[in-house]
């Protein structure tokens, strides 16, 4: 995994970032097809017009790199959204991921997995943005600009799952990915995100799970006609929220288009609500997080029997502190490491 740091102006970040790619001699497979191309032009009218200073860093990075900021801006946008021709066509996107959230003895804690196939191990990031009139976040992102997940100075996550959208229902807008990336560097904390989603348009179906560090938290369910907005589940010992790959709520179920087919997303679900409701995460939250992570308590990283799928990172949050904790790779392999980039920065003032 990569890590960067970015600060200043958007369009120079963005030549930052090309630069480095000049330098490591990377080029990018953009091959659109015509309703691809299409997609992502609409879209990034939408982009700019709720966020132009992204669209400046990615013409900073274009401009180095010398394409097409049009076209390649269309290809951002269509990920995670209809970039069904990704890797030599492979039919479908294939994406899992769990995220989670709980507030229990005056501590707000997130947890993740990012379960994708691994060739997008390599290119992983975690990166450090310090963006000229914008929070200063950490983002974690198989690609770049956009991100999975991330926390910001404020306390506040944001963080995506993926929900398969049929084709013919997607719309121009915002992919999941842009979204947590705009709402880290635009919002406080969870009320601000939620006003600030609802005005967006959406270009396909996702979960946007949202958390601050005074407690708030939600998964808003989006589809590019409606967004549900789900409260956490409240126990005794604490609230907690979560996320997978399938709309939860009843009235949101008839716009997932998965079939099924979104890797045991219920089971992962259950497991998590499960563990908080059985006394499984103690007091000694960021340990027992590590091990609900891990599956010491249920199926959650175990794709031993899924060919080219496994997860790729994981990662833990202390809103509070800022403290981050990430696997870089199988939790079940890798140590989970602290990052405290973003904690000494805020730190610094």
């Amino acid at each position: 995994m990569y890590h960067l740091r970015l600060k200043g102006d958007h369009y120079e970040m963005g030549v930052k970032r090309g630069k480095i790619f000049n330098r490591g001699q990377i080029s990018f497979p953009l091959q659109l097809d015509e309703f691809q191309l299409k997609h992502g032009k609409q879209s990034e009218a939408v982009l700019r017009e709720f966020f132009p200073e992204v669209c400046e860093e990615i013409r900073g990075l274009s401009d180095t790199i010398g394409a097409d900021y049009l076209h390649f801006v269309s290809w951002m946008l269509c990920m995670g959204c209809c970039m069904y021709n990704l890797e030599d066509n492979i039919p479908v996107e294939i994406r899992g991921c769990t995220a989670f959230a709980y507030s229990r003895g005056g501590r707000m804690i997130y947890g993740r997995n990012n379960d994708l196939p691994p060739y997008l191990r390599e290119g992983s990031k975690s990166e450090i943005y310090t963006p000229r009139n914008g929070n200063r976040f950490n983002i974690t992102t198989s690609s770049f600009i956009n991100g999975e997940e991330g926390l910001n100075e404020h306390g506040l996550v944001a963080a995506m799952t993926f929900v398969m959208t049929d084709l013919k229902k997607i719309q121009a807008g915002f992919n999941s990915c842009f979204i947590v990336r705009y709402l880290l560097e635009k919002a406080n904390n969870t009320e601000q995100a939620i006003s600030r989603l609802c005005d967006l348009p959406i270009a396909s179906n996702c979960n946007i799970l949202l958390a601050d560090k005074y407690g708030m938290m939600v998964v808003a369910e989006c589809t590019p006609s409606v967004k549900n907005i789900r409260e956490a589940e409240t126990f005794d010992n604490g609230r907690i929220v979560c996320t997978v790959n399938s709309f939860t709520s009843d009235e949101m179920k008839p716009y997932d288009d998965a079939n099924g087919n979104d890797y045991d997303s219920h089971k992962r679900y259950r497991v998590v609500i499960d563990s908080f409701s059985s006394e499984h995460i103690r007091e000694d939250y960021v340990e027992t997080t590590k091990q609900l992570l891990r599956g010491d308590y249920g199926f959650m990283c175990q794709y031993d029997n899924e060919p080219d799928f496994e997860t790729v990172w994981s990662s833990i949050f202390d809103l509070k502190s800022l403290a981050i904790y990430r696997a870089e790779g199988d939790p079940r392999k890798k140590k989970f490491v602290v990052d405290s980039r973003l904690h000494d920065i805020k730190m610094r003032g």
